[in-house]
């Protein structure tokens, strides 16, 4: 075993830039970024506008009846957060953080703990000495096994309870991905809203001014350029994406409602008597009407934006602590959180930068995966705390990885473990977890496959490297991001339909996807009906 020996004792601080003598000097904004330059920002994507064309002797025409509340109207509008799907938010860690071995537990073909030889571990960054063929360095506490000391592990511990904790589960994907690129395609945003995410407010929240909305690519195929990203900064961004202007304050908010709804009846007592020609008669006046309601409803919620604000959220500012106000980072994941979880945003990125971290000591990286592991419990906790708690799934990766060459740490945040000397795409993967509030998500156990290799979607060869051959997801980063779609299609029992809704996709026929599946479906279709 070697110690390091370093002429930088200190490591490099949370926000500190990272400086690689093996890197070129940043040039573009993800360098930037992944550097730690810039911090990774939250963004939002905002729903484009629809526009009805009608003819002209059509413009009196009006929904088809409603029913006369406004509780009955948002069901016939089909106003419902999220789009009754589960809230979906990514962490994008860039540079290339470690995920696995020192983090989530990854092993052989026969899952997580079919443990791989001791120089693979060391390459993942575990000395001889914290093994996890020794129990005292496995922790399954969240269904997924994570290394004990890992610092996601401490981090996600230090936000989440014990109850929340009975409640998740999760899986890893040994994936290869490319080191330091903007080329990897790993973004799901655009596959998830396809899989039917929808906020009240916004389809997606994203990172970055960019077209996938975060710090790596969208797969091109279902890019669409109206949902190009708007970028949100901080609580005030959030807190201006809803502005219903004079409408709520020359009445009350109450009374507005009552005025929208009473067109909505009016608008009723004509639609019989207009003709629109149109062979989507029916559809166009129920669009037409529901514009109303629509209108009635965000008045009605949002008539202070500050009901949008995270840092005026009394879970928020409780699960952050006393940080929060001066930890970017920790308001920028509350910002995305808070409209995902609740329902007015479909799904989100979170870009963590600074994670290219192999800067020859081990303290920097750990003291950096702590505040992301920060980061992930906070939205599982917060989550649980929801009136009624809502389900949330959590999807985390990065553009490659990194691995030790065997030096160690001892420095009290090196916590005795091997320091980060280079890129290296060979050991990278990407995570998931899941929280259900009414019990633990299950692992599916049918064709014979073992509930251990559902909980790892492809292995890792005994050095400690991705085997290529292990999934389809292993060695092409589009199919990773298909697997991590046909997983959230799955849990609201949807994944038959996963062929048809993604025309050209690459996992194969419906056995073969079915491999590809971890978790017991959590929801039938809607999270309103929790199974």
């Amino acid at each position: 075993m070697f110690i390091i020996k370093s002429s930088r004792k200190r490591g490099y601080s949370l926000n500190e830039p990272l400086r690689h003598e093996s890197h070129r000097k940043p040039v573009s904004r993800r360098d930037f970024i992944a550097q730690g330059f810039l911090t990774g920002s939250a963004s939002v994507m905002a729903p484009a506008a629809l526009g009805m064309l009608l003819k002209s002797r059509a413009a009196e025409a009006g929904p088809l009846a409603t029913t006369p509340t406004l509780g009955g109207m948002r069901t016939f509008c089909d106003i419902t957060g999220g789009n009754g799907k589960i809230p979906f938010i990514a962490f994008d860690l860039a540079g290339g953080s470690n995920i696995v071995g020192s983090n989530v537990l990854v092993g052989k073909k026969g899952g997580q703990l079919d443990f791989l030889t001791t120089q693979g571990y060391s390459k993942q960054g575990l000395p001889g000495d914290m093994l996890p063929t020794d129990p005292a360095f496995v922790n399954q506490e969240y269904g997924l096994a994570f290394h004990a000391d890992s610092p996601f592990l401490r981090g996600m511990n230090s936000k989440t309870t014990v109850t929340t904790r009975a409640n998740v589960n999760g899986f890893v994907i040994p994936a290869r991905s490319e080191n330091d690129t903007s080329n990897n395609p790993h973004n799901p945003m655009y596959y998830i809203a396809r899989a039917g995410a929808k906020g009240e407010l916004l389809t997606l929240i994203g990172s970055q001014n960019s077209d996938s909305g975060g710090n790596s690519m969208a797969p091109s195929m279902l890019m669409d350029p109206a949902n190009r990203p708007t970028k949100v900064d901080r609580a005030s961004d959030v807190t201006g994406l809803v502005d219903t202007g004079d409408v709520a304050t020359i009445l009350s908010p109450s009374d507005t409602s009552e005025v929208l709804q009473s067109m909505v009846r009016v608008s009723d007592l004509k639609s019989d008597k207009v003709d629109t020609q149109l062979l989507t008669d029916a559809e166009t006046k129920k669009r037409y009407g529901c514009s109303y309601v629509k209108t009635a409803d965000t008045v009605s919620k949002f008539s202070d934006p500050q009901a949008l604000n995270p840092g005026q959220d009394p879970k928020i500012t409780a699960i952050f602590g006393a940080n929060f106000g001066n930890d970017n980072e920790f308001q920028k994941t509350a910002s995305v959180m808070k409209l995902v979880v609740q329902g007015n945003a479909g799904a989100g990125t979170i870009t963590i930068g600074g994670c290219d971290y192999h800067t020859g000591d081990r303290m920097t990286g750990e003291r950096r995966d702590f505040r992301t592991g920060q980061s992930i419990g906070a939205v599982l906790e917060y989550a649980a705390q929801q009136t009624p708690p809502t389900p949330v799934f959590i999807y985390v990766f990065s553009d490659g990885s990194l691995s030790s060459n065997g030096m160690v740490d001892n420095s009290t945040d090196g916590r005795g473990k091997g320091v980060w000397t280079g890129d290296n795409q060979q050991t990278a993967a990407a995570f998931v977890l899941v929280y259900n509030p009414t019990r633990k998500p299950t692992l599916l156990a049918e064709n014979g496959i073992p509930i251990e290799r559902r909980q790892q979607l492809g292995y890792f060869r005994p050095d400690g490297d991705v085997e290529t051959a292990g999934s389809p997801a292993a060695n092409n980063v589009n199919l990773l991001v298909q697997t991590v779609a046909l997983n959230y299609m799955a849990l609201h029992g949807e994944d038959a339909n996963f062929s048809s809704t993604f025309a050209g996709q690459g996992l194969g026929d419906s056995t073969a996807q079915r491999a590809m599946v971890a978790l017991t479906p959590i929801c039938n279709g809607k999270i309103t009906t929790p199974v």
